[in-house]
């Protein structure tokens, strides 16, 4: 991963003996070439001369920039804020006080700059170093925190309570924080979880200090953890967004997935190239049995859970690929028998350039299968949040592909079940996102909707068109 900015995320309050010292160890800190930092140092509201303290530094490092709150809110506001104002490609939460060590950045960063990983814990249990002996009825909090995190988000991560956390940029600005105090260690940790992203653990050493030495977290905030960890074991909040949610959301329907799949593929050969895989909802159950298969997004997120997902697929390759960008498709004409489309050509406002560039990855006789949101009628804030410009109705869509140079072989519908529930909830209630319970609900009656669809007597949520090159 070619990154060329680290953020440092300092949460800071009350730390005027120590923040100065720190801050001069990570302007020093080594960090691999090509790799420059910028420090954002956020006071929650310090009663003492913390933030003259690292506004005088300041003036000297252009790259320290310090933003203050008007009253303390704890260390999860903090870092929230810290967060809106990273500008780097990875970001690393450090402590204002000198527990942590900077110089050990580099081997912190480097899973992510081999794109073997988008969040690292640094271990202070996975000793390879030295470290400084202290509470023994902290440590035994911190290993049932850990446990009972673990438990909840199905990890075996040795320190949950770690201060250092690194993330790809991009992805912890997707993650809403909801905490404000130090419970937003289990909640990143969970929610990290949920997005099924690549987690790694690296063994860092430790220099912790006492209470009498200003240590901040106590017994409350160890209930508020449980409390925390608790609360988001029955929670989906990961997302910032609506749109993506709704693709998590539809990433716990594999009935409905494997219903989709069924539908197109009989018309889907070994060379496949799917446009707007998203997280791999429909990757995962047409990619087996392919002689090659190309994933690809336009979203840095989607591109990462993909490569999560599917590593050990020596057959599958993800990539980027912008359906509307001609530039992506020129290493992929006439590269595979197949592209699989669903659901991203109503996304794009020149939809007619989208099927052009499709046309020209196919091989001669090749097949493209369109999924499109079918009848502009019942448009309405569900399309809206998804980004959707138009909804087709059948004949237009037969006409954009003849005219990008497709014959059409057949036009299926698909879901008449779902058209009640779109209707409703995007029109008359008005909602921008699906619900995960209620997806849930609908994925396990699959097996009813795929015996009674045809029989319904209404237009279908979505139409899957077959256009053959020529």
């Amino acid at each position: 991963m070619p990154a060329a900015l680290l953020s440092v995320l300092v949460p800071l309050y009350n730390e005027e003996e120590f923040v100065v010292a720190l801050l001069e160890r990570v302007l020093a800190a080594p960090l691999p070439d090509g790799i420059d930092r910028e420090i954002i140092v956020v006071d929650d509201g310090s009663s003492d001369g913390s933030a003259e303290a690292v506004e005088a530094l300041a003036a000297g490092h252009p790259c320290i920039r310090l933003v203050r709150h008007s009253r303390n809110q704890g260390k999860g506001a903090a870092i929230r804020t810290a967060i809106d104002y990273a500008r780097g490609d990875i970001a690393i939460i450090q402590d204002a006080d000198l527990e942590y060590d900077p110089r050990e950045y580099t081997h912190l960063i480097q899973p992510i700059l081999d794109d073997k990983a988008d969040v690292v814990f640094g271990s202070r249990f996975m000793v390879t170093g030295g470290r400084r002996v202290l509470y023994y009825w902290h440590s035994v909090a911190n290993h049932l925190l850990t446990t009972l995190c673990n438990i909840v988000s199905d990890l075996n991560l040795t320190d949950i309570e770690t201060g250092y956390k690194v993330f790809r940029t991009s992805l912890l600005k997707t993650i809403p924080i909801r905490s404000d105090r130090f419970g937003i260690e289990p909640e990143l940790t969970i929610k990290a979880a949920r997005r099924q992203v690549r987690i790694y653990e690296i063994p860092i050493s430790y220099n912790g200090r006492t209470y009498e030495e200003g240590k901040k977290i106590g017994f409350k905030d160890a209930l508020q953890a449980v409390w925390v960890i608790l609360r988001y074991s029955f929670t989906r909040d990961i997302y910032k967004d609506s749109g993506p949610e709704t693709l998590h959301a539809l990433s716990g329907a594999p009935r409905f997935n494997r219903w989709m799949a069924d539908a197109i593929s009989p018309y889907v050969g070994r060379r496949v190239l799917e446009i707007g895989a998203g997280i791999g909802n429909l990757t995962r159950v047409l990619a087996p049995r392919r002689a090659c298969y190309f994933a690809t997004d336009i979203d840095p997120e989607h591109l990462a859970r993909l490569k999560s997902r599917f590593q050990h697929r020596p057959n599958l390759r993800v990539t980027h690929c912008d359906v509307a960008n001609p530039a992506d498709f020129l290493n992929l004409s006439g590269q595979v028998d197949t592209v699989v489309c669903l659901n991203v050509v109503e996304h794009i406002e020149d939809d007619r350039s989208a099927l052009r560039n499709i046309h020209g990855a196919l091989v001669a006789g090749g097949r493209a299968i369109i999924l499109v949101p079918h009848d502009q009628r019942i448009f309405g804030t569900l399309d809206t949040a998804l980004g959707h410009y138009r909804r087709y109705a059948s004949e237009e869509l037969r006409a954009r592909m003849e005219e990008a140079g497709f014959r059409v072989e057949r036009i299926l519908a698909f879901n008449r079940i779902s058209r009640p529930a779109w209707q409703i909830s995007g029109r008359l209630l008005k909602r921008d996102a699906l619900g995960y319970w209620q997806l849930r609900v609908f994925d396990r009656l699959v097996w009813v909707w795929r015996r009674i669809d045809h029989h319904l007597p209404w237009p279908p949520t979505s139409i899957i068109a077959i256009g053959v090159k020529v």
